[in-house]
């Protein structure tokens, strides 16, 4: 049996945890939530379900990932990293259970229910992402915001998937997403102003370094603005997003479109308010989205060679 370490992030993730947990059990040899200060019944119900839980205050995604990582470090096996509102398909715990191939990494992908509906159309998912890996050798990129788990040794892919099926409200998405656009602001302009160290660009040919390349050197390149309604136009008609059932296409809408937008108008907020006041990139920052940055934030390893 593969000796695996399942990950899982949490804060306030109550009404996903258990179903989370029940999905790896059957091939997890270790389940290690690490929270992040849960107000909820989180923790109980982990630890109920025999997960072993520890806590960390949060800075972001892959700070708080890499330092689950470091109080593994020398364990046996692999790692398989998964969300709270995450689940496995029984096609790929039964690809786990027998047995994993000689690999550094293994990309599945990553499919989402979107209020209650499958999405399936607009070249948008299933998304090939790294999530199962030998244990010490992958990190996660040190990015604020579309940070991947990068491995420097072979990888593969598998036919099995991890499922997103958030059950919060439309209100809730909206807020994280809120955050989320925050938090890519904070990408933009460290690539302008490097005032943190980061992973710009993604190694090999893969999807995931492709979308970077054209996100960074082309998307980027377009008017603000406009390249929201570009991108919304190539997923939802040229790729056929149209296609999928209502709240599918609600999904489309506000992730390809409003979120895109979001992200254009959060950046003009805190270039106008540096062009304004004189104040630094950082300091900017801080005064318009709210987000702490701090320079001297904790190094994060880059992945064994």
């Amino acid at each position: 049996m593969t000796h695996l370490t399942v990950i899982i992030l949490t804060y306030n993730e109550a009404k996903h945890i258990a179903r989370a947990i029940a999905s790896v059990q059957c091939v997890a040899t270790r389940i290690l939530v690490v929270d992040s200060c849960s107000t909820d019944a989180t923790v109980r119900i982990a630890t109920d379900l025999g997960a072993q839980v520890l806590h960390n205050p949060w800075t972001n995604h892959a700070a708080q990932f890499n330092w689950a990582l470091d109080q593994i470090a020398g364990a046996p096996g692999w790692v398989l990293r998964l969300d709270a509102d995450e689940v496995i398909t029984d096609t790929l715990a039964t690809e786990i259970a027998a047995g994993l191939p000689d690999v550094d990494g293994c990309y599945v992908g990553r499919g989402i229910i979107f209020m209650g509906q499958a999405v399936r159309h607009g070249g948008v998912f299933p998304v090939p992402t790294l999530r199962l890996f030998r244990n010490g050798r992958a990190r996660c990129e040190q990015r604020w915001m579309d940070e991947h788990i990068v491995a420097p040794g072979p990888t593969v892919h598998l036919r099995g998937q991890v499922i997103d099926d958030n059950r919060n409200p439309l209100d809730w998405w909206v807020a994280k997403h809120n955050g989320y656009a925050s938090r890519e602001v904070v990408d933009i302009l460290n690539t302008q102003y490097g005032f943190l160290p980061a992973s710009q660009a993604l190694p090999g040919k893969g999807g995931a370094a492709i979308k970077r390349w054209i996100k960074r050197h082309i998307y980027a390149r377009l008017p603000a603005g406009l390249r929201a309604g570009a991108y919304f136009f190539y997923r939802y008609v040229l790729r056929g997003g149209f296609r999928d059932g209502s709240q599918a296409r609600v999904f489309h809408v506000l992730q390809g479109f409003w979120y895109r937008y979001l992200v254009d108008a959060k950046l003009a907020e805190v270039r106008r308010h540096m062009t304004v006041t004189g104040a630094a990139p950082v300091d900017a920052i801080r005064d318009v989205l709210g987000v702490d940055v701090i320079p001297t934030a904790q190094s994060i390893k880059e992945p064994a060679a």
